[in-house]
């Protein structure tokens, strides 16, 4: 099973508003193999709290508008990472500080990432093999989703 069409539109949709405001390395990843309480976890950065604050509230603002209601939010008066659960899809906005720290992407390395288009892939956006400029060698690569600036080792 894999994340249903709806689910997949609204991760677009909310990356679109996140990389509006800036939102760096925007990522979302098919959980619906993993969890049975929603399909799609995206995952975006802000770099201090008030980015994610605006990411979050823009984020919020472009779901209402695509007819997705929310039924949970943690985090935001701390703004360090959020929560916003829209049922089929779960947004997390951290602070790229705190991004690093948690690593989503490498909890959930097993799942598969959902193109995002261009415009929904904010500053630094998704790792993706047609974007890579090492001349098609990836002997160091083992299959783990990094953030930019991350060591390999």
């Amino acid at each position: 099973m894999t994340a249903t069409e709806r689910a997949v539109e609204l991760a677009i949709t909310a990356a679109r508003a996140a990389s509006d405001r800036k939102a760096e390395e925007i990522i979302a990843l098919d959980v619906s193999e993993q969890l049975v309480l929603t399909d799609v976890f995206l995952i975006a950065s802000g770099t201090n709290e008030r980015q994610v604050s605006a990411i979050v509230d823009a984020v919020e603002e472009a779901m209402h508008k695509a007819g997705a209601k929310p039924i949970r939010r943690e985090g935001k008066q701390e703004a360090r990472w959020v929560l916003l659960d829209f049922g089929d899809v779960v947004v997390h906005v951290q602070h790229a500080e705190d991004r690093v720290y948690y690593a989503l992407e490498r909890l959930w390395k097993d799942c598969p990432l959902i193109e995002l288009p261009e415009d929904a892939r904010g500053g630094d956006g998704a790792v993706d093999a047609a974007d890579d400029t090492t001349g098609g060698s990836r002997s160091e690569d083992d299959g783990a989703i990094r953030l930019s600036g991350e060591p390999l080792a």
